[in-house]
């Protein structure tokens, strides 16, 4: 099972991630696209990265924004796969082309 991190180890992460919040024992991340094509795509590739490392997130999508929220529920919050997962996100959106982040 993966180690839960502690408060000083999730700050130190989240200094990595600058556009990703710690909410209670989630990470939390709101993108935008151009379109809803766009935002599909980049869910699609989310779930193939989440089903090759086993550790699948929260998705809501409203239209070209996707919610990301990652928690690693086995542990009781947040672990090193949580932070690995959130990079793996950024670069994904990097490449699709993503307007803004919220």
């Amino acid at each position: 099972m993966p180690k839960k991190m502690a408060i000083p180890e999730i700050k130190a992460a989240l200094k990595t991630l600058p556009e990703w919040k710690r909410r209670a024992a989630e990470l939390q991340r709101e993108f935008e696209f151009a379109e809803f094509v766009e935002a599909m795509k980049f869910v699609n590739a989310v779930a193939r990265a989440a089903e090759a490392a086993c550790h699948h997130p929260d998705i809501d999508i409203r239209w070209n924004r996707v919610r990301l929220a990652l928690t690693t529920h086995d542990a009781g919050g947040l672990t090193e796969r949580d932070f690995v997962l959130a990079a793996r996100c950024d670069a994904l959106a990097n490449k699709r082309g993503r307007s803004a982040g919220c």
